[in-house]
């Protein structure tokens, strides 16, 4: 019987799941796929873009087809939403990280018009200023999550929010002191196939999605203070939620 792409992907990703295949550790490349499964050439090549796309693997120009090494972040949504666990005091990432190294780049901070749909979030105006907090998140030396915040800038324009270092605590601490402390968090999510320019900065392998999360932050009142748009390599993450009682 023909193997399929799909039963070949299966097939190696339980080798790399069993560790039979070690992190870094060289995929068989078309050729041998080619020979052990008797199937053409085109097939071979798939089934290594399934594993690719998973981000189970990687490949490198000139030399094949390898197994991950970078080890996928856990992002345990309720964790992050809860009041007492959520993004609020110090970084919005270090509830899924722990002690893996991590930096933020690129950051950029300016005001401009709120785009439509997140001046509806924020219940704004049509035309109203947002601060914009732009920047990307790089973990084990590999950028995996570009993160853009909206905040209103009636409320946020004469604070720390408005500076590129927000000071301790971050942005959250800031707002509490503006009496808009966040004490609950609302997010939609969705999978989709990245843009070119979005998959140059995440420098994400050919055919890899993103998972594209909006956060509302609201306050006690329920008034909304932050809109937080996150694209995540899809390869880079696993989703984890729990039931609520």
């Amino acid at each position: 019987m023909a193997h399929t792409a799909r039963q070949i992907a299966d097939n190696l990703r339980e080798r790399i799941r069993s560790g039979e295949l070690a992190p870094g550790a060289r995929l068989p490349g078309e050729p041998a796929l080619v020979r052990q499964y008797g199937v053409a050439k085109e097939t071979a090549r798939r089934a290594l873009t399934l594993l690719v796309t998973e981000g189970l693997a990687v490949r490198r120009r000139g030399s094949g087809t390898f197994v991950r090494e970078f080890q996928p972040i856990r992002r345990v949504a309720n964790r992050r939403l809860a009041q007492e666990g959520g993004p609020q005091g110090g970084s919005i990432w270090s509830a899924d990280l722990g002690e893996r190294p991590m930096a933020v780049t690129g950051l950029r901070v300016y005001e401009a018009p709120a785009p439509d749909d997140v001046a509806r979030a924020l219940d704004l105006e049509e035309g109203a200023s947002v601060v914009v907090r732009d920047q990307l998140l790089v973990v084990d030396g590999e950028p995996v999550q570009a993160a853009v915040s909206y905040h209103p800038a009636d409320l946020v324009r004469e604070s720390a929010i408005a500076r590129e270092d927000p000071g301790p605590g971050g942005t959250y601490a800031r707002l509490a002191e503006l009496g808009a402390k966040p004490v609950r968090f609302v997010e939609e999510l969705r999978a989709r196939m990245p843009s070119q320019d979005e998959t140059e900065r995440l420098h994400l392998a050919e055919g890899t999605p993103v998972v594209e999360i909006y956060r509302t932050a609201l306050t006690e009142e329920g008034k909304p203070v932050e809109v937080n748009r996150m694209l995540l390599d899809a390869g880079a993450y696993v989703m984890e939620y729990h039931s609520m009682d």
